[in-house]
């Protein structure tokens, strides 16, 4: 199912490959070049997912996630970081400020639409026929 995802990602080249990548497989890409531009995009277009890079000029990746985890509207928002920090301990430190996933650059582009599709949370549709409510 196609979702609004938000890329935030200070290096174009990086940027342009997972917009490419997620418009090319039917998502809307929508992108911001530091944590400001995603924090306000965030707040603004509410998407159905953001990727996020850690370090980012303005405000950084830990930030963001601070920020969107802490607000009521948007803390349901699946937030994976998308980061060159790769060490020991990075991935665990990363989830543990927040964010709901981790996938490490340099990403891999026959398989990082489907690394970030599996964090887009099934959206609801209504009842079933059989559920649904009749007057009795």
């Amino acid at each position: 199912m196609p979702a609004r995802i938000l890329v935030i990602e200070d290096d174009p080249a990086s940027l342009q490959l997972m917009v490419y990548l997620l418009r090319a497989y039917g998502h809307t890409p929508l992108s911001a070049k530091n944590g400001e531009e995603g924090l306000a995009a965030t707040h603004h277009e509410r998407p159905d997912l953001i990727l996020c890079d850690i370090r980012l000029p303005k405000v950084n990746g830990y930030e963001v996630a601070r920020a969107v985890k802490s607000h009521p509207d948007l803390c349901t928002i699946p937030l994976v970081a998308v980061t060159a920090y790769a060490m020991v301990g990075d991935r665990d430190r990363t989830l543990a400020a927040g964010f709901d996933g981790y996938v490490a650059k340099p990403i891999t582009p026959e398989t990082f639409v489907g690394q970030v599709e599996a964090y887009l949370q099934p959206r609801p549709s209504g009842p079933k026929e059989e559920e649904q409510w009749r007057p009795s």
